[in-house]
């Protein structure tokens, strides 16, 4: 593959120079570093035969063909492959990709430490702390002291500042006189998690980082091959210069460079580890095979450290590419005539001090007093086109290996197809009967007797043939025989083995979509049940993948940052946590329990202890949601409650009318209302107008209800 994510190095990195000689460019100081490096690449490549015929079985499997160890008799005709390891293979991979890529974030997070250092957790302080209260609390402050309180410090402890471990808040209470270490005491307390913030500013860094370098596209390609073939690789980070579009003022094109760190799918068939180490924390040496076209290989002359004369040397010499035995299995089309690339190692591993002193290489003096060092070296055409000190600190392979089944004896894990290859042929072999026998029972066995026919005739049989008959009986010269049918034993067969398929590979068939389960799968009930049985297999790959690929990646952006993208914001005691067995759990399972935690938390005995933030954010990730997005810090959080509080005040009562009495639910003053007749004009007790009614229109009579008389005599 093209490596254009290839090498971030160090503008300090020791490197051999490209400094031209009068005659010529030096390669006496390569010579001895191109056998050492050879050596290592024939022991790695011999050892990993065995693995590359278990990668073969398992490709083949998973596209349905027959290798050459497959030997055909004559008498079998169908050559049907039941491409159930393709099945497997791609739901194994379907879980892999939902726990990497669960809630649209990478399962990463960083967080402080149990105790941080030089970093302090919690820090407070009350701007309307009593001076009562501020002396209890002096006196039971933390014996260890601050810098220039006067206080003694035990034995052990450092006088430091609490100033000095703000971490991302330095300077932000230099005004503050009762700034205290710990959660504040007092309701009116307001309290800061410095390492927390660290923390998220940091976790929020590397999840940025993981999108700008398509992450999501090199992890796809490291699931599927650590499902198929049992092992994963990933490369990184590495830095390297992006490109960003822009345009100026004048509508010209004036892109921006931007450094970023990179990662990259790792083919584990160019992958070459020490064959003594069983992981990657005890391997010496890592080498990738790179197979590159001759401008992929001149564009290397961009990158730092590469020398670009030797490279022009590697390429006059022309293409020296050699195609290994596997490359045509791999491939559909394999061309007979030569490959047209260039093969460049790429070594990654340690090296010894006095080779490195023979080449001339300058070794810093922090290295004087040890016996070997990291380096990376590339060599193309027996030439070494770039060679650094290892650029890290700490020093480390940048190399990922997940296996999907652990094997604890060998580097490379075991996968899918390998689980189930077993099954696969017996599937295979009896759906191959089941097919022959049911085109022979489906067809008339022809018998004839030759001594009853004409000699010459053609004995071929076919609708409509004639056949000249010189003697016997009718119908004894050719006659047909029905061939038994036994293709549902060979089919009762095939479905017992794939039974053993799912058994071994720890993926029932109802887990991919196959139907018509039985039993207790038959109900909504018993089909959770089953799935969350079938999810215990799948738990340990999970957990290879927080071990061994996620982990060690969100390690090595975190070094990365604080080695060359120094940021004080992200500085703490921190470490760097992989989630991804968290995401397993059904989303709805989880709400659920997130719920009932938060109604027990709701008692008031119990609400103290509860951390309900927290509690928010997970209900808000079980959801699909983002929980920055729909969930407030402490500050909003009070913010908005404030807000919330005026609004749900019930609205004032309106004051009664002079003369009432304000506790008469009834509204009437305290007076009793009566029923009865508006008086009419010239009755006793009218006091209204005498007006003349118009004719022909009758008066009629409301009753006193205590409502008002409308317009048109309606009562409103």
């Amino acid at each position: 593959m093209a490596e254009e994510e290839d090498i971030m190095m160090d503008d300090t990195s020791i490197a051999i120079d490209d400094i031209e000689e009068e005659g010529g460019f030096d390669e006496t100081k390569s010579y001895n570093i191109i056998p050492f490096i050879m050596e290592r690449y024939k022991k790695a490549d011999d050892y990993r035969e065995q693995d590359e015929q278990r990668w073969l079985r398992a490709y083949r499997n998973y596209r349905g063909l027959y290798g050459s160890d497959v030997q055909f008799t004559e008498a079998e005709k169908s050559r049907v492959f039941i491409k159930v390891t393709k099945t497997k293979t791609l739901a194994a991979y379907g879980q892999i990709i939902d726990v990497l890529f669960a809630n649209n974030k990478f399962p990463l997070t960083v967080e402080p430490t149990t105790l941080p250092e030089g970093v302090v957790s919690d820090v407070s302080f009350d701007p309307k702390e009593p001076k009562e209260i501020s002396d209890r609390l002096d006196e039971i402050e933390s014996p260890y002291g601050f810098s220039g309180d006067g206080k003694d410090l035990p034995a052990g402890a450092t006088q430091k500042s609490l100033m000095d471990m703000l971490g991302p808040l330095q300077g932000k209470f230099d005004d503050v006189e009762n700034l205290r270490e710990g959660v504040g005491k007092t309701p009116t307390a307001i309290t800061f998690s410095p390492a927390m913030i660290a923390a998220k500013n940091m976790q929020k860094k590397i999840h940025d980082q993981l999108e700008e370098s398509s992450a999501n596209k090199h992890l796809r390609s490291t699931a599927f091959e650590m499902a198929l073939f049992g092992t994963g690789v990933m490369k990184g980070p590495f830095a390297v210069d992006k490109e960003y579009p822009n345009w100026d003022d004048n509508g010209e094109y004036s892109p921006v460079f931007k450094t970023v760190p990179q990662v990259s799918h790792v083919s584990v068939w160019n992958f070459f580890p020490d064959p003594d180490a069983n992981n990657m924390d005890e391997a010496q040496y890592v080498i990738e095979r790179h197979k590159l076209s001759r401008t992929q290989l001149r564009a290397l002359k961009k990158r730092p450290h590469f020398r670009s004369q030797v490279i022009e040397d590697a390429i006059a010499m022309g293409e020296n590419y050699n195609k290994e035995y596997w490359e045509d299995d791999l491939s559909d089309y394999s061309p007979e005539h030569a490959i047209a690339r260039f093969e460049v190692l790429e070594y990654w591993g340690t090296a010894d001090v006095s080779m490195l002193r023979d080449q001339q290489i300058e070794i810093p003096d922090e290295l004087d007093d040890f016996d070997e060092v990291q380096i990376n070296a590339w060599i193309c055409n027996d030439k070494v086109i770039r060679m650094v000190l290892n650029p890290f600190k700490p020093a480390k392979i940048p190399y990922m290996a997940a296996p999907y089944e652990l094997n604890p004896y060998s580097f490379f894990g075991v996968g899918i197809a390998e689980n189930m290859d077993d099954t696969q042929t017996l599937m295979n072999g009896f759906m191959r009967m089941a097919v022959d026998n049911a085109v022979m029972s489906g067809n008339l066995l022809i018998e004839i007797d030759e001594t009853n026919l004409v000699p010459g005739q053609d004995l071929s049989v076919y609708p409509g043939k004639i056949f000249r008959r010189q003697g016997g009986a009718p119908g004894q010269a050719i006659f047909g025989t029905k061939f038994p049918n036994v293709a549902n034993e060979n089919m009762q067969l095939f479905d017992k083995a794939r039974v053993l398929a799912d058994e071994s590979t720890g993926f029932p068939s109802f887990a991919h979509g196959q139907t018509g389960v039985s039993g207790v799968g038959r109900t909504a009930s018993g089909i959770s049940m089953l799935m969350n049985a079938a999810s215990g297999g799948i738990k340990n790959v999970i957990k290879n993948v927080d071990d061994y690929l996620l982990r060690p990646l969100g390690e090595g952006l975190f070094r990365f940052n604080m080695q060359f993208n120094y940021d004080k914001n992200t500085k703490g005691d921190l470490e760097v946590k992989a989630r991804g067995t968290e995401s397993l759990m059904a989303n709805e399972v989880r709400s659920q329990r997130l719920m009932q935690f938060l109604q027990v938390a709701s008692n008031q005995s119990l609400a103290p202890f509860a951390k309900f933030q927290y509690v928010i954010r997970e209900i808000a990730k079980s959801l699909d949601l983002d929980p920055d997005k729909v969930t407030n810090n402490m500050d909003e959080a009070a913010l908005q409650a404030e807000i919330m509080k005026k609004f749900q005040q019930p609205p004032e009562a309106p004051t009664p009318p002079a003369g009432a009495d304000a506790q008469d639910p009834t509204g009437a003053g305290g007076a009793t209302i009566g029923t009865g007749q508006v008086p009419l004009p010239q009755e006793q007790g009218f006091s209204g107008n005498e007006q003349q009614q118009p004719t022909g229109q009758a008066t009629q009579p409301t009753q006193a209800t205590g409502q008002q008389q409308g317009p048109m005599g309606q009562l409103q």
